[in-house]
């Protein structure tokens, strides 16, 4: 049976550090899939409501750059208040331990305990991680408030998810470049191997088969496409 990692001591100590990095997994999924279903979802709808190619490439573009940046600029925001709020947590407890050390301590104490250690094991993981306060804040940033010491880069996260949404939101549209006769079904099988390229990327973090995580996606943006087409077709007659 083969291991998911090497326990050298060399091994260890390079996935170590590898993990201790932010992972932009997130914001690349988060875009990916957002961009190809909004933008599908204006093709669609725009399909449904029977008007012409020149709309949709001008709606689908439009949706690329204006929800694209959006997405982006909300992302960057959502993680700059993690960041922020993460920096005020470490100020706070670096305050706690020169004024109430004591108090910080038996906090230690107390997690620690709680976690089965006991007697001069306690103590003695006590007093090591109380020794270095660097230790000592990301310790509590984790056990009391919950707050992973390494949070991913805000403008990284922003970037992340404009890329992702852009590259995956134009695919729909890439038919509607080219002299085809039904652009429409093209621009559909695209998109939905873009929802099961997805799918199926993201399960490699995740203990779900490919297939199942390629199908899940494929159901979820195929049922936004198809609310926006059918909203399409029936408000067509409007105007």
């Amino acid at each position: 049976m083969t291991l998911e990692h090497d326990h050298s001591e060399d091994g260890i100590r390079a996935r170590l550090a590898e993990d201790s990095r932010p992972n932009y997994l997130r914001d690349w999924v988060y875009g990916g899939i957002d961009g190809a279903v909004t933008t599908f979802a204006i093709v669609a709808g725009v399909v449904g409501a029977a008007l012409s190619t020149k709309v949709i490439l001008i709606l689908g573009l439009a949706n690329l750059l204006a929800d694209g940046f959006s997405m982006a600029a909300s992302n960057y925001s959502g993680t700059k208040t993690e960041v922020d709020d993460m920096r005020r947590l470490r100020e706070v407890e670096r305050k706690h331990i020169r004024m109430a050390p004591d108090g910080e301590r038996q906090e230690i104490r107390q997690i620690l305990r709680n976690k089965g250690l006991d007697g001069a094991a306690l103590e003695q993981a006590v007093h090591a991680i109380t020794s270095n306060e660097e230790t000592w804040v990301n310790t509590m940033l984790v056990e009391e408030y919950g707050v992973a010491p390494v949070i991913r880069d805000p403008l990284w996260s922003a970037l992340a998810t404009f890329a992702a949404f852009v590259l995956c939101g134009a695919v729909p549209l890439l038919a509607y470049l080219t002299p085809l006769d039904d652009p429409f079904t093209v621009s559909l099988v695209m998109t939905a191997a873009v929802f099961l390229a997805i799918g199926t990327a993201k399960s490699v973090w995740s203990l779900q088969p490919w297939w199942r995580s390629g199908i899940e996606t494929l159901v979820i943006g195929m049922a936004a496409a198809g609310m926006a087409y059918a909203v399409g077709y029936l408000l067509r007659g409007i105007g």
